[in-house]
Formats: C-alpha cells, sequence, structure tokens
C-alpha cells in the first residue's frame, strides 16, 4: 500500500509541475467536443462528460496495465 501512495504522490507532484509550468499542454481538456458549458446572466454551468470519459478510459488502462 505504502509503494502506491508513493507513486500517486509522484504522479501527482509531476502533474502538479507540469500545470504549473506549462498550461497549454493541459488547455484542451474540458473544452472537448461533448462537454456542455451554458453561461446565463444568472450564473455559469459546467458538465464535462467527454473529458471526464476519457480520465476513465486512462485510469482504467493504467490500472489494468499495473494490476498484470
Amino acid at each position: 500500500m505504502a509503494r502506491w501512495l508513493m507513486i500517486l504522490g509522484a504522479a501527482l507532484l509531476l502533474l502538479g509541475i507540469a500545470l504549473h509550468y506549462a498550461p497549454w499542454l493541459f488547455g484542451w481538456f474540458g473544452r472537448l467536443p461533448g462537454d456542455i458549458r451554458i453561461e446565463t446572466a444568472r450564473g455559469r454551468l459546467f458538465i464535462p462528460f467527454t473529458s471526464m470519459l476519457l480520465v476513465s478510459l486512462v485510469a482504467s488502462l493504467l490500472l489494468n496495465l499495473f494490476r498484470r
């Protein structure tokens, strides 16, 4: 369990560094076709269907690779 937590921590650290120093790398995330964005005078609504499907697919692939 400790090993997986260290790997997860290192991955989050690398992601944080990438977001801090190169935010344009992830500018497409959240703006994919299928992500719903509704803006009115009273407020905003954002439902990231496609982005979350992509995150789920990548997470499933990674977990299946590490389990084997």
